[in-house]
């Protein structure tokens, strides 16, 4: 995502708090890229995650004073940047921190801590507490956002009263390809994080005796793989892209058990022309179209899940279809989309 939005102005300067050519240097060029005090750390991309607290001063203190128009892609910390009071701040959001509105689920996301219940889970709700007083100090910067979904607008809405325009988050297409769906595996491709349910797709397919294959790495990967002894589950780890690809092309569907903000996945997926099936709620609800691309099931439960993956008939979904509907959501129509709402906003537009 973050490249396509960097493509988009070549010539500008790019700001981060943590920069690793090794993981990111394909997304854009080195030379265009300003770090904060935090890349010095020795170890910072590692544990990254623990330098949390840290991060709204990292952006706070960028110098954007030389610049009209500031345009930032974030899910936490890039909103908050300060800014000339006669220039333009445009955010493209991908979701309200999660610290804001699911404290649970973001210390998920820190084994360390101990588990929510743990005792430095406990400790570190003040820190948290006071990273959410400036998350909604730093949301009533921008001058105007855009979310990456109407999913993500109304959460911004409810969080931050605030208007969002809606520009939906384009999918890669050129990292996938149409495949034949003969595998004879479901797939769930995600970082292996409690809130993402992937410990629900794993009961659902021993539920219905099917073979599922889980790519992706994660904090919460030995739970899940405990969780799936004896069932026809395989782990296959963070993979490269074209080992991605023959994998996502060969599955019968692809699986997005937990409830997204937006959500790639299944987009991903038909882009590789097969269907996707994801719990109805959050972002799905944007990009898949039931009967046509995909699938919904109703309730969060692996039941509901294993009923739907008996009925499923993947032979009813066209693959060239499929991978039409994943063109309209590709980094061309984005790329338009964004420039125009970004123009409109520096013209005086609000949503």
């Amino acid at each position: 995502m973050f490249r396509h939005v960097a493509d988009a102005y070549p010539l500008a300067p790019v700001y981060t708090s943590l920069f690793d050519p090794r993981v990111a240097g394909d997304l854009v060029d080195a030379a265009r890229v300003r770090t904060s005090a935090l890349d010095r750390l020795p170890g910072a991309s590692a544990y990254f995650r623990f330098l949390a607290p840290f991060y709204p001063a990292a952006f706070e203190h960028f110098d954007l004073s030389a610049y009209d128009l500031i345009v930032s892609t974030t899910t936490a910390w890039a909103k908050g940047v300060r800014f000339r009071p006669d220039a333009i701040h445009v955010c493209y959001i991908h979701t309200v921190s999660r610290f804001a509105f699911a404290y649970e689920q973001y210390v998920g996301a820190f084994p360390a801590l101990g588990g929510v219940g743990g005792l430095r889970a406990r400790l570190a709700r003040p820190i948290v507490s006071r990273l959410v007083e400036w998350d909604l100090k730093a949301a009533q910067r921008p001058t105007a956002f855009i979310a990456n979904s109407r999913n993500v607008a109304e959460r911004v809405r409810k969080y931050y009263g605030r208007e969002a325009f809606v520009a939906h988050c384009p999918v890669d297409l050129e990292r996938f390809s149409v495949g034949a769906g003969d595998g004879g595996y479901l797939l769930v491709v995600s970082r292996l994080l409690g809130y993402k349910r992937v410990d629900l797709a794993i009961e659902a397919a021993r539920l219905a005796g099917m073979r599922l294959l889980v790519v992706g790495s994660g904090p919460a990967e030995a739970e899940l793989k405990a969780a799936a002894v004896g069932s026809k589950t395989e782990f296959l780890g963070s993979v490269s892209d074209d080992a991605l690809r023959m994998i996502m092309g060969g599955a019968r569907a692809v699986i997005l058990p937990g409830e997204e903000d937006y959500g790639l996945v299944p987009l991903e997926a038909n882009a590789s022309g097969r269907p996707a099936i994801a719990y109805g709620r959050g972002g799905a609800l944007e990009t898949i179209r039931p009967g046509v691309t995909g699938e919904h099931f109703a309730l969060p439960t692996p039941e509901a899940l294993a009923a739907l993956l008996r009925m499923f008939d993947p032979d009813r979904y066209d693959p060239a279809v499929l991978r039409a509907h994943a063109e309209s959501f590709g980094p061309e129509p984005f790329k338009r989309s964004f420039a125009a709402l970004v123009d409109d906003i520096v013209g005086g537009a609000r949503p």
